[in-house]
């Protein structure tokens, strides 16, 4: 029998705003928890990111809190600042035609902008553990009316050291009615929790292998831990990657690999637990919007992001259990569309292949790192795919002029479309040889150990040949890509400037996409990128000062 969001027996302004956004029949998370916690009951829940989750605990405490009384009467708990915005989004457009007060209370934010939204009064609290225990101990909070806790991605909480908080915050709740757990995973940790502190919980396990791995195509790659890049560069160029997560183990790592795919011109950014808020936002609103194509994530800076339209998800680096790579890949293959997971194993690692496949029942393709032979061979089709769709360009004649003039000196017109070609294409990357590898120069210049890529070329006569312009300096070449203008900022590594602190900024400032910034090279006191040639005029229009980067007003000019 199929459910509908009237069987539930909400009041008609939910019901009015559930049909507005869109949501038509409820998940099966929400057919679970709705009527239980409508009644009352505890509720133990193991459901993933995307699975309606957030609603599934909403709409029953919106039905049972009684708006405008005058204290707080459900609280409920997430362990980062980007998921506690998430989940109060959504909790207001759910409640947008009621008179529910909801308050986000989390770090990175001023405290005078949260205590003055307190002292208005509120009726629901979404907030972060360590706010939190601020502001209790502030004595600007009061919870003793608290009836309605959750705790979301409460494995993730508890994996983030919060136990302590999470127990601390409890002693402040002397009249919780009900409890709610939700977890992404089960781990002894998280049960060990609800045992302590739910009272006969209803268990609901929502099964993430049957919800999207069907629309996944899955496939490992086993390489040498330094031969990760480059085969990340090559099945980039294989790939028709849109919008793609890459998961990686550490902070630093993570900033590392954005920024080392940012320098070759890829529109990627990091997100990672030491960025501060303000950037964290630019970072995720820059993705969703697709200005940029990668986001290097921690799983920490990814947890409970529900991301729309991403085409790939790439574990860099493994995930540390079949659940893990279950919530991470989770993420793509999404509203229909097929999603692609890609997992970077080394033979060490291989015992983890067999964990996961037994645990999704689902056998995950091994496939070899393309050759150098494939990607030229790709190379070549999309090259001719652009000729043929020139060639029905009718805005040719001044080309076929130039042609019969050379080929009235006796050039043949398949020497002519040769040499043609191979101008144009004298700016394309190398492809990487299998064993390259990123090595840290004396110059803290990241570089391949046996193929450079062009813009990190040094200054000599034997890399003067297929170039357009080149901006020499500090012994490097910037070359300029084909179709791209070359501009000079004036910060550098003086400055802290980091290539995905130029992505960033740029399109998170003018709105344009990431794809628009090509080779990014930083040196000492300035830095040199390419721009498209569509854009540079908009670009160097307002970049005159308008906007700062790490505290200092952005100049660019053109280079030379």
């Amino acid at each position: 029998m199929d459910l509908f969001f009237k069987d539930f027996g909400l009041d008609e302004q939910y019901l009015q705003a559930v049909e507005q956004l869109g949501f038509h029949q409820p998940t099966p998370i929400q057919q679970s928890a709705i009527p239980l916690m409508l009644e009352g009951m505890d509720v133990l829940g193991q459901a993933q990111t995307g699975t309606g989750k957030t609603a599934a605990f909403i709409l029953p405490i919106l039905q049972n809190t009684q708006p405008g009384i005058g204290y707080i009467q459900a609280l409920i708990l997430a362990p980062t600042r980007e998921l506690t915005t998430q989940i109060a989004q959504e909790a207001k457009r759910i409640a947008q035609f009621s008179a529910t007060r909801i308050t986000t209370v989390y770090g990175g934010q001023s405290y005078d902008i949260q205590i003055r939204e307190l002292k208005k009064g509120t009726d629901i609290v979404v907030a972060t553990t360590g706010r939190l225990m601020d502001l209790i101990r502030k004595n600007v909070i009061d919870l003793t009316q608290v009836r309605y806790l959750v705790l979301d991605e409460a494995d993730e909480m508890l994996e983030m050291g919060f136990i302590e908080d999470i127990e601390e915050i409890l002693k402040h709740l002397p009249n919780v009615e009900q409890k709610a757990l939700f977890s992404a995973t089960m781990p002894k940790a998280v049960r060990m929790l609800a045992d302590k502190y739910l009272v006969e919980p209803q268990e609901i396990m929502i099964n993430p292998t049957n919800r999207t791995l069907d629309e996944i195509d899955q496939r490992c790659y086993f390489v040498r831990e330094d031969s990760k890049f480059s085969a990340l560069l090559k099945i980039l160029e294989m790939d028709m990657v849109q919008s793609a997560l890459v998961f990686v183990r550490t902070k630093r790592r993570a900033q590392e690999l954005a920024d080392d795919l940012a320098t070759l011109g890829y529109a990627a950014r990091a997100m990672h637990g030491d960025l501060n808020q303000k950037q964290r936002e630019s970072v995720l609103l820059s993705f969703r919007k697709h200005q940029i194509t990668m986001m290097v994530a921690t799983d920490v800076a990814a947890r409970g992001l529900d991301i729309k339209g991403v085409s790939h998800v790439i574990n860099y680096d493994s995930p540390a259990d079949a659940e893990d790579y279950i919530h991470r890949i989770g993420r793509t293959g999404r509203a229909g569309c097929r999603g692609n997971a890609i997992s970077f194993l080394t033979k060490k690692e291989s015992g983890k292949l067999h964990q996961i496949e037994s645990f999704s029942h689902q056998k995950i393709q091994e496939c070899s790192v393309p050759s150098r032979g494939e990607i030229l061979a790709k190379r070549d089709e999309s090259y001719v795919q652009k000729l043929v769709e020139q060639l029905n360009s009718p805005d040719l004649e001044r080309e076929r002029a130039l042609v019969k003039q050379l080929m009235d000196r006796d050039y043949s017109a398949l020497d002519l479309a040769a040499a043609a070609i191979h101008l144009m294409r004298g700016s394309e990357n190398p492809v990487p040889e299998e064993n390259h590898k990123l090595e840290k120069t004396s110059r803290r210049e990241e570089t391949y150990k046996n193929d450079f890529p062009k813009e990190f070329k040094r200054n000599s006569k034997k890399h003067s040949s297929h170039s357009s312009k080149k901006y020499a300096d500090d012994s490097y070449v910037h070359e300029q890509e084909k179709g791209m203008v070359c501009l000079k900022m004036n910060l550098g590594k003086k400055q802290g400037l980091r290539p995905g602190d130029v992505v960033g900024t740029i399109t998170g400032e003018l709105g344009v996409s990431g794809k628009t910034i090509g080779k990014i090279h930083i040196f000492n006191d300035h830095t040199l990128l390419d721009v498209s040639e569509n854009h540079v005029q908009n670009i160097l229009k307002n970049s005159n000062g308008q906007y700062k980067m790490n505290g200092v007003p952005v100049h660019l000019i053109r280079a030379g």
